[in-house]
């Protein structure tokens, strides 16, 4: 199956509450484990377009394993301090997003425990 995935990341980071309805079927469910929360994708929708600031990022990579679609993101703020990658999940119904599985982590240094150890190196910027 072909799926868009920069498009649909596309209107994810532009933010666009008209776009985004059609790549989802009716009963699409987003799971967000980190966070513990499940939406509808008209609630997912809702929260990604009434973030409070404007999103940039660019898909990093993307596998196919059987019938499930594996994104990584790099997910930022325009101007702000906010980075995250995120490891999505998608399954389809009928070329529409039926279930979405989302794994975000915010960006930063080490902790520094791990910084006292003195082990492993920055792999890029």
């Amino acid at each position: 199956m072909e799926f868009p995935v920069e498009k649909f990341w596309r209107d994810v980071l532009a933010q666009d509450r008209t776009a985004l309805p059609k790549w989802f079927a009716p009963e699409a469910r987003i799971h967000w484990h980190c966070t513990q929360e499940r939406f509808t994708a008209e609630e997912f929708i809702r929260a990604n377009c009434e973030y409070p600031s404007q999103w940039e990022g660019q898909v990093q990579r993307e596998l196919w394993a059987g019938d499930t679609l594996v994104t990584v993101t790099h997910v930022y703020e325009k101007g702000g301090a906010v980075s995250c990658h995120v490891t999505s999940f998608f399954r389809f119904q009928e070329g529409k997003i039926l279930s979405l599985d989302e794994y975000w982590a915010d960006d930063g240094p080490p902790p520094l425990w791990r910084q006292a150890m003195d082990v492993g190196e920055k792999f890029y910027d």
